[in-house]
Parts: C-alpha cells; sequence; structure tokens
C-alpha cells in the first residue's frame, strides 16, 4: 500500500504479460464515492483509505484514433472486452444496425462459426445490450457472414467498427457552460468535447487550446487567438464540485501528455517554500514511446488463453484486414505543445 501506484499497474499488466500496458488505467471510487484514476506517482495508501472495501478496476484509459496502431493481439482483445462492457453498460451507443454488427462480431469470437440453434441458446444465455430480444434475427443473419473468422479477426473488426462511433472512448462528466445549460465534458486523443446528452455539439482540438487550468468549480480553456473564430479566448464550464472539477482537468492533462508529446514531461523542481496549485503530472511513456517500442522488438510475443471463447487463440493477427475506407479521417502523430496546468 506504500508504494506508489504504478507498482499495482504494473504488476497487473505483468500478470497479463501485457506489452502496451500504457493503454491501460486503474480506476476506484474515492471517499466522496468520485469515480477516479489510481495516480501512479502518489503511495496507493494516500489514494484508497479502506482497500479492503474498494474495488479497482483495469481498464482501457486512452483510446487511439485508430486500433491498427494497437500492434498485439492480446491489447486489441483487451480493447475488444472494453467494447462488449460500454455496450451493456450503455455508454457506448449507436443505431440498431450498428450494435447488431458488433455483437455478430462478439458472437463470432465467443463460439466460433455461424449455427443458428446455437446463436440463438447463446443470445438467451448471454445480453450484450439491454434490448438485445429485438435485435437477435439481424445479429443471427450478421453472423452467418462471419464463417472461418478467427477470435483474433473478430476483435480487430469489432474495433474497426466501434473506432467509428461516436460515443466510442468517450467518458461523459457532467457540467454547464456560462449561461446554465447543461451539458457534458469529455476528453479525446483529439481533445475537448462538448456533448448535449449523447450528440456532441463542440469540439477543441489541442492544437486549439493554449492552456487548461480550473479554479474551484470552474474548468478553464484558453484558447490560441484565431481572427476567423467567434469563441471568447477563454471558455468556462462549471462543474458539480472542485473534486470533480480536478478530477476532469487530470484526465485532460494525462490525454494531452499521452497523444501529443514525444517523451514523458519531466518533472519540475519543487518549490523551497510555498507552492500553488496541483503538483499533478503525467507518468508513463507516451504513446509515440510504445509505438516505438514495440516497432523495434523490445518484447516477445506471448500467446493467451481467451477465457470467454469455447475457441483458442491459435495464432496472432500476423497479416491486418485492409481497412475499408473511412468517411473518418486519420490523425497525423502532432508535434508537443500546451503545458496544461492547474491555475488556483
Amino acid at each position: 500500500q506504500r508504494a506508489p501506484g504504478k507498482v499495482l499497474l504494473d504488476a497487473v499488466c505483468n500478470h497479463l504479460n501485457l506489452v502496451e500496458g500504457d493503454y491501460f488505467g486503474l480506476e476506484f471510487p474515492d471517499h466522496k464515492k468520485i469515480t477516479v484514476w489510481l495516480d501512479l506517482l502518489k503511495p496507493i495508501v494516500k489514494q484508497i483509505r479502506r482497500p479492503k472495501h474498494v474495488v479497482v478496476k483495469f481498464v482501457v484509459k486512452f483510446f487511439p484514433p485508430d486500433h491498427t496502431q494497437l500492434q498485439e493481439e492480446l491489447t486489441r482483445y483487451l480493447f475488444a472486452l472494453q467494447v462488449k462492457q460500454d455496450l451493456a453498460q450503455g455508454r457506448l451507443t449507436c443505431n440498431d444496425t450498428s450494435a447488431a454488427l458488433l455483437i455478430s462480431h462478439i458472437v463470432q469470437s465467443e463460439i466460433g462459426d455461424f449455427d443458428e440453434a446455437s446463436d440463438r441458446e447463446h443470445l438467451a444465455k448471454n445480453k450484450y445490450i439491454p434490448q438485445q430480444d429485438a435485435l437477435e434475427d439481424k445479429i443471427v443473419e450478421f453472423h452467418h457472414n462471419h464463417i472461418g473468422q478467427t477470435p483474433a479477426e473478430s476483435d480487430f473488426q469489432l474495433l474497426e467498427i466501434a473506432r467509428r462511433l461516436e460515443m466510442y472512448g468517450i467518458r461523459l462528466h457532467p457540467a454547464k457552460d456560462r449561461e446554465g445549460t447543461k451539458i457534458n465534458l469529455a476528453v479525446a486523443n483529439t481533445g475537448i468535447l462538448v456533448f448535449q446528452g449523447f450528440t456532441k455539439i463542440n469540439a477543441f482540438n489541442w492544437a486549439k487550446v493554449r492552456k487548461l487550468s480550473f479554479k474551484r468549480k470552474r474548468f478553464l480553456i484558453k484558447l490560441r487567438p484565431d481572427a476567423n473564430s467567434s469563441y471568447q479566448d477563454t471558455l468556462e464550464f462549471l462543474m458539480a464540485s472542485r473534486d470533480f472539477c480536478k478530477s476532469f482537468w487530470k484526465i485532460c492533462v494525462e490525454h494531452h501528455a499521452f497523444f501529443r508529446l514525444f517523451e514523458e514531461p519531466k518533472p519540475k523542481p519543487k518549490p523551497v517554500l510555498f507552492s500553488r496549485g496541483s503538483s499533478f503530472r503525467f507518468s508513463g511513456r507516451t504513446q509515440k514511446q510504445v509505438l516505438d517500442y514495440v516497432k523495434e522488438g523490445g518484447h516477445k510475443k506471448v500467446q493467451f488463453e481467451r477465457k470467454h471463447s469455447k475457441i483458442q487463440s491459435i495464432r496472432s493477427l500476423a497479416t491486418q484486414p485492409t481497412e475499408p475506407n473511412s468517411e473518418v479521417p486519420k490523425q497525423a502523430q502532432p508535434s508537443a505543445s500546451l503545458p496544461p496546468r492547474e491555475g488556483a
């Protein structure tokens, strides 16, 4: 418990033989029942006060813009499990056709090739979304098209569909704008997103953001000057409490560092006497460092057992399927900018 959070995360990744563990994190409810991420630099004992009564979850933290950036079959499998969970919990919303297609790939991964009797029996015992019964015929129809598809290929296709959905990898944080309108804030690999319900109404890419900060319950986005923009220099959003606000600010800092920086930011020297603001900083490899490490062969491929599948992973996805044409633009690896820090 006195060890920093990184020790626990590393232990989980080592137990799983997970090379690309930097995409994942550990989340838990704090003493105020707010779900927060385990700080990798702070001692665990200072974050989890009653460890016997707290469930710490290992989940995907950083969703890359393109799943082909995930080099390991095990990593893609864990991402597929996250998609499966988000569907079941209603976080990943989509139309009926997309939902049925996603579930059909999950079924292919779990029970193998199409057999109508087996399909319907499996769907009766496993609920992947709340209103699944209405989609059963469509799921079975789609599953018939996946004959011969391996579990690894099913994971790949599942992620190919999921990554195009607007709510893929999105965690909503309730807030209000300056007019008092209820909205939701979220952070992604591209920047800060604004939602009304489950509909995205605005986005502020990292390149447009000069500074992120928070003052008590106010989350502040300072934009870079733009003569063509109608937005004010600083956008302000009100959140439920300072703790909610700081929690969202911290995950924004981490997303910016992971996707925008080339290497982990170095710690600033501690002030001699007094300091204001948060000392929080991103800890771990950036996405670029993870990609470079895997591509340079700094690891050994390991086989693993699919706990939720009746068919085992016999081979890795050596040749990934050709990516179909997409209306979603690929994100280039941008340069480093924006050192986010707390305002007060």
